[in-house]
């Protein structure tokens, strides 16, 4: 575990990193689930550890993101088991590196690092009848992106009408503050790996069929993530 001290180094580092970064009220729960800075250092010596990271720890990893456009607010570690923290494990893949593998029956995504390791991240994933798999690949990607629900969830909830148009990035979009979009054979499969601000629902299967990591995570992914990256969606 880190030392007081390296704890402290560690939490001005993401300071100034945060400070660095360049780039009525809706349910975001009701509707999406209807329907980081990367932290340098710290990520690096929070997951250097064998049993992953303390609470302690993961308030820093998950603190507040002066993000430019909306401030980022702290997660609430405690809501969170702490299997679901970022850490880097051993991952044995054929895949090269870069590639991203969603795991929705461990409730996890996988970044591959290369030398059999990963950097992996706690999700929430599709429930029951929304779970798809296959191979994928970021088409696009965006910051604070518009949300557009899709005409099936307009028929599901109608409530949604309202944003048939769309409804701009902001923290109370479902879309949350980084996204990727998945698609096939030059097509946009609908399914996304976005942000959420929901700690409650790392570990769980509320979507459509996207995956959510946890606002933090998926700014350290979207980060090293270029376009036409490949995406491997397991079996549930």
């Amino acid at each position: 575990m880190m030392t007081d001290q390296r704890i402290a180094d560690a939490g001005e580092k993401a300071e100034v990193a945060s400070r660095e970064l360049s780039s009525g009220r809706l349910d975001r729960r009701s509707f999406l689930f209807g329907s980081a800075v990367s932290l340098g250092a710290l990520g690096l010596a929070g997951c250097a550890t064998s049993d992953g990271l303390s609470r302690t720890e993961a308030s820093l990893l998950y603190g507040p993101v002066a993000d430019p456009k909306f401030p980022i607010p702290a997660v609430d570690v405690s809501k969170i088991d702490p299997k679901y923290f970022r850490r880097t494990v051993r991952y044995a893949s054929k895949e090269a590196p870069g590639t991203i593998i969603v795991d929705p029956g461990n409730y996890y995504v996988y970044r591959i690092e290369g030398d059999g390791n990963a950097t992996r991240y706690g999700a929430n994933v599709g429930r029951e009848g929304f779970l798809w798999s296959g191979d994928a690949y970021v088409g696009r990607k965006a910051e604070w992106p518009t949300w557009t629900p899709p005409k099936e969830m307009i028929q599901r909830q109608p409530e949604a009408r309202k944003y048939a148009g769309g409804m701009p990035g902001g923290l109370e979009n479902p879309l949350g503050a980084r996204t990727l979009y998945l698609y096939q054979n030059g097509k946009y499969t609908l399914y996304t790996i976005y942000s959420t601000s929901d700690p409650e629902s790392i570990g769980s299967g509320v979507t459509s069929g996207c995956t959510g990591l946890l606002t933090q995570d998926m700014i350290d992914l979207y980060t090293r993530t270029p376009v036409k990256t490949k995406v491997v969606v397991l079996p549930a």
